[in-house]
């Protein structure tokens, strides 16, 4: 006869225990995802065009309209023979910025990247929260914007049948004012209902002029000689040079050019090659040597350092989706991604390997006319619904530089569009009456392709209003276009808000 024992038995009270804490955990860990996604993530998800509560909206509920700073309609609703609404459009000269809304092609521009407020899915966290609660759950946002329509319609005309963009904006608020980008398109078209639309899509995304590219934001250019005021807020802000500072290599480099690692930098003209030249005379008639020792001075680091405080290396904080802007790939060894000296020394002047959006240059210019504070850049200025209007204020991002080193390169950049050598560069540029400070700028791409055409300058020079970028694509050498053309819209912008 076996005996058997409790002995090895475990209590019930500890399994109960056991079991009590794992389904404590399991649940714990639930609650936590919930409240995870429906806390942290729930106001992103709500605002994703790809939500199913945010197209359905598009079709039943009339969007909020986009209006310029006076007030301008720039997006409106109509009905379509079924009454299910569609939007319309004021000018193609705003669609890179506005966008459009399709039921066939989805949305773009300020449509896509506002779509959940404008639905009337995302007024604010409170309405998110109480919404299924409502007999009327939603509350379509009206948005008013920076843009002015009337410089934005002036800048798209000055570009003409030319590929490029015009920036423009307010230094000290960030409020873009121009965000123009050529050739342009026909919004409505895209939106509107029927078969048109497929006909129109099609066409444009085969032109080889790529017209549905916003080049303010997503195009990346060679930047050329309107890079070298980077290369000046690295260098002083980095302590390695003074305004003062003069290169004795500069001088002796002469018609030669300046020998680096068997690469001959050579400037672009005649213009006092072998004197000694400090950081204002440099700037004024664009020294490449100069900058291409004051960048190897400053170091790959530290140039990327104070890019990246600019805005380089990563998307900005912007209203729309911007591309990257980059001094180098980062391919190389050597401090701050460069391959060797000659890859910095030819960045330093705003060739190799540098790409930029006119946006990243528009708030280059910005920072410097600001005393060295980067302002964050915005379109939208305030959204409006039932429950009245929520506005949007100017955000300082950081202080780049010290207010003396960015008075430097302010004085340099006068002198670069007001100075007896300095105008013959960017003639056209100054203002009339206003003390106007730029950078003119030839973006060299190789092989047989006509350079781009850069500026970027700010007006006026003690109290700035204004800050520019401007590029034209294969428009010849220097800022013969660009320059001219910068200085037409500033004088355009005095007309309308007055000096």
């Amino acid at each position: 006869m076996t005996l058997t024992t409790d002995r090895g038995r475990r209590p019930l009270g500890a399994n109960i225990i056991r079991i009590g804490l794992i389904m404590s955990l399991a649940f714990g860990s639930l609650a936590g995802a919930a409240g995870y996604w429906s806390v942290i993530e729930g106001p992103t998800l709500v605002r994703s065009p790809h939500n199913a509560a945010v197209i359905a909206a598009s079709r039943t509920v009339a969007r909020g309209r986009i209006l310029d700073r006076t007030g301008v309609v720039l997006a409106d609703n109509e009905r379509d023979k079924n009454g299910e609404w569609f939007r319309t459009y004021r000018s193609r000269v705003v669609s890179h910025v506005v966008g459009y809304a399709s039921r066939r092609y989805g949305d773009a521009g300020l449509e896509r990247a506002y779509s959940a407020e404008l639905s009337g899915l995302a007024a604010d966290p409170v309405a998110d929260a109480f919404r299924k609660f409502g007999g009327d759950p939603y509350d379509p946002q009206e948005l008013t914007l920076a843009l002015s329509f009337d410089l934005q319609r002036r800048a798209v005309r000055a570009l003409g049948d030319r590929r490029g963009a015009v920036v423009m904006l307010d230094p000290t608020t960030g409020e873009v004012l121009v965000l123009a980008s050529t050739p342009s398109y026909n919004a409505s078209a895209i939106a509107a209902p029927g078969d048109g639309a497929a006909e129109t899509f099609e066409a444009l995304r085969e032109n080889s002029r790529e017209p549905l590219l916003p080049r303010a934001t997503l195009g990346r250019y060679v930047p050329g000689s309107v890079f070298k005021i980077v290369t000046a807020v690295a260098a002083l802000g980095s302590g390695a040079i003074t305004p003062a500072t003069t290169f004795r290599e500069q001088a002796e480099a002469g018609a030669d050019g300046l020998l680096v690692q068997g690469f001959r930098v050579k400037e672009g003209h005649t213009l006092r090659r072998g004197e000694l030249l400090d950081l204002e005379e440099a700037t004024e008639i664009s020294s490449n040597i100069y900058y291409a020792l004051a960048g190897l001075r400053t170091g790959g680091a530290d140039l990327e350092s104070y890019a990246e405080r600019l805005g380089f290396g990563e998307r900005l904080p912007f209203d729309l989706p911007t591309a990257v802007s980059q001094i180098t790939n980062g391919r190389g060894d050597e401090p701050g991604g460069f391959i060797d000296d000659v890859e910095l020394a030819n960045a330093a002047y705003g060739q190799g390997e540098t790409f930029v959006t006119p946006l990243q240059m528009a708030l280059v210019a910005g920072t410097v006319a600001n005393d060295g504070v980067l302002m964050r850049p915005r379109l939208v200025t305030s959204m409006t619904g039932k429950r009245g209007t929520r506005t949007i204020g100017p955000e300082q991002v950081r202080r780049v530089i010290t207010a003396g080193d960015a008075r430097a390169i302010q004085a340099g950049m006068q002198r670069a569009v007001q100075g007896e050598l300095g105008r013959q560069f960017t003639s056209g540029a100054k203002v009339s009456g206003v003390p106007t400070a730029g950078k003119s700028g030839t973006a060299e791409l190789g092989g047989s392709g006509e350079p781009h055409s850069w500026f970027i300058g700010f007006a006026p020079v003690e109290q700035p209003r204004i800050a520019i970028a401007v590029v034209v694509e294969q428009a010849g050498r220097g800022g013969a276009v660009a320059a001219p053309l910068a200085g037409d819209m500033m004088e355009a912008f005095f007309e309308e808000f007055g000096e």
